[in-house]
Order: structure tokens, then C-alpha cells, then sequence
């Protein structure tokens, strides 16, 4: 692909960025449930307009490859959804910051995932053994996903406070919307800063799920890429639009294990079976249906749910405020 393409479709994603963030949402207040979902349709009535611009542009085929892509990463990052609200709780981010937060989240996103796809499509290109690595890899994930028993997720015990803990030290409350202030002449982290790193961090173990997941359907790094910021573009606004019902899909872990495998797989066998894009598409969207029909049609029972996820914030218990 043309390296003009590529500065177009950045200088477009930074411009709807910032429009987002400095025009649309320049007031810092809390994002409303219906504004979520209305900027949610946006994102996806984007999505959509991109992917029929590949399909006239590039052919059917590359267009199926670009919505497979999307359809997974965006199925795939639901899981970053509820890392969020476990960090946003811990740390007791008010929602009016949550939107900046998560602005910066996927700005370091865009980077982290181009040099993810690069290396991966540089990798499969020259050593072809790589394929089998990456299908074994998924299946493993998806398997160890399907299995693996639920472990709370604790941010004072990450290695990315630790890391910033040796560069900076952390305030104990935030400072309005600032990542750092200067207190008594020495530069500080706010407790904003550090959910922020831990965002980056986390959102870099989740693409070493779903950017090998995409690669499995398209070797073309524009496609790849395309797709994978789309659906990261929407995540902010699915996570204000969920953030008060993502307890309900509670069998959707097990939809993306089987995807994760399925892809896996899909990639083990391409040197025996081509399997055409259309099948994977119809696999993959029919597992997600599936898992939150099953969601809704069995829901989890209410001593069972351990964050009430109705509630944006949480108070941190005194023995922990040394945290922020």
C-alpha cells in the first residue's frame, strides 16, 4: 500500500481524535449512556463506510477480510472493557476524567498496534513456521481462556506501578485532570497518570491475543491495521454505553475463547484447507450471537456478580489508599 494512504488514514484518525476530545468533548463532565451509544453508532456507521470504501477500492474479498478483522477485535476487546472498570473503580476516577483517560489510552494504542502488525506480517513473510507458532499460540489462549478459573485483577500488585514508582513518586489524591504535578519542588505522578500507563500496559497483552487473531485473516498490514483501529476508536464509547450492564454477558468469555481457538485452528490447517473468509466471518459473528443470547437467556445469579458494575466509581478502603 502507498505510504500516502497510510499518512491520510493517521492524519484522520488524529484529527477525529482530537475533534473528539477537544471540540465534541472539550467540557469534562461524565459521558451520558445515550451520548455513548449515539457516538458508538457513530464509530460503527464509520466502520462501515471505510469497509465499503475497500470493497469498491480493493474488491470484495479484501472488504470481508477488513469486516472479519473488525468484528474480532472489536468482540476481543470487550475484555479490556471490564480491566477498565476494575482500574477506573480501584483508583476512584471520576467519570468526568474517564473520557481523557481513555482518549491518551488509544492514541498510545495506534502506536503500540502498528509496530505489533508490522513486525508480525515482517515475521510470517520471512519464516513462513511462524503461522504454525501463531495458530498454536491462539489455541493455547483460547483454551487457557476457555479453563482458567477468574482471578481479580489487582493493580497495586502490577509491574507497571512498579516501574513508575522507580521513576516517579505517586500522590495520594488526584490533582483534577493532571498526570503530574510538582510538589514541594519534586515532580509527582498522579494516580490519572498511573491508570493511564496501566491502560497502555494491559492494552499491549491484550494485542498479543487479537493482533495474531487479525493476521489469521489478512497478511495485508493496511487491512490489518485498519481494522484493529477502527474497533479501538469505538471502544471508548462502547465502554461508557456498557459500563452498566457488561455484567449480563457473562458467557461471552466462553464465545471468545472458542473464537480464539477457531482462528488458531483456521491458521494450523490453511497449508491443507483454504478456508474462504466468508465461512470465517459467519463462524465468528455466529459465536459472539450466540454467547450473549446464552448471556441473556441465562443470567448470572446476583451473589455470583462480585462488582456491581451500576456503580461507576468505588471507594478505596483505607488500608489501600497508599495505592493512588
Amino acid at each position: 500500500m502507498p505510504l500516502i494512504y497510510w499518512i491520510l488514514f493517521n492524519a484522520f484518525v488524529l484529527v477525529m481524535l482530537l475533534l473528539d476530545l477537544f471540540v465534541f468533548n472539550r467540557k469534562k463532565k461524565e459521558v451520558k449512556v445515550k451520548d455513548a451509544l449515539l457516538w458508538s453508532g457513530f464509530w460503527i456507521a464509520l466502520a462501515l463506510a471505510f469497509n465499503a470504501l475497500i470493497y469498491f477500492w480493493k474488491g470484495q474479498t479484501m472488504a470481508l477480510e477488513f469486516l472479519t478483522g473488525y468484528l474480532i477485535e472489536k468482540s476481543l476487546s470487550v475484555d479490556n472493557l471490564f480491566v477498565f472498570l476494575v482500574i477506573f473503580s480501584y483508583f476512584n476516577i471520576p467519570g468526568k476524567y474517564q473520557h481523557k483517560v481513555l482518549f491518551w489510552g488509544v492514541l498510545g494504542a495506534l502506536i503500540s498496534r502498528a509496530v505489533f502488525i508490522f513486525a508480525g506480517v515482517k515475521l510470517i513473510e520471512q519464516f513462513h513456521f511462524t503461522l504454525y507458532l501463531l495458530g498454536g499460540f491462539l489455541v493455547f489462549a483460547g483454551l487457557k481462556l476457555m479453563f482458567q478459573k477468574e482471578k481479580e485483577f489487582e493493580p497495586e500488585k502490577s509491574i507497571a506501578i512498579k516501574l513508575i514508582r522507580m521513576v516517579f513518586p505517586i500522590t495520594n489524591e488526584l490533582h483534577e485532570d493532571k498526570f503530574f504535578v510538582r510538589l514541594n519542588n519534586v515532580l509527582h505522578a498522579t494516580p490519572l497518570f498511573v491508570v493511564v500507563f496501566l491502560i497502555e500496559t494491559t492494552d499491549v497483552i491484550f494485542a498479543m491475543d487479537s493482533i495474531p487473531a487479525i493476521l489469521a485473516v489478512s497478511k495485508d498490514p493496511f487491512i490489518v491495521f485498519t481494522s484493529n483501529i477502527f474497533a479501538i476508536l469505538g471502544l471508548r464509547s462502547l465502554y461508557f454505553a456498557l459500563s452498566g450492564i457488561m455484567n449480563l454477558f457473562h458467557y461471552l468469555k466462553y464465545g471468545l475463547a472458542t473464537i480464539l481457538a477457531f482462528i488458531g485452528t483456521k491458521i494450523l490447517i490453511a497449508d491443507y484447507y483454504h478456508m474462504p473468509v466468508l465461512v470465517a466471518l459467519g463462524v465468528v459473528g455466529g459465536i459472539l450471537i450466540l454467547s450473549v443470547l446464552v448471556s441473556v437467556l441465562f443470567p448470572q445469579k446476583a451473589e455470583q456478580i462480585e462488582i456491581d458494575l451500576n456503580d461507576g466509581n468505588s471507594t478505596l478502603p483505607d488500608d489501600e489508599n497508599k495505592a493512588a
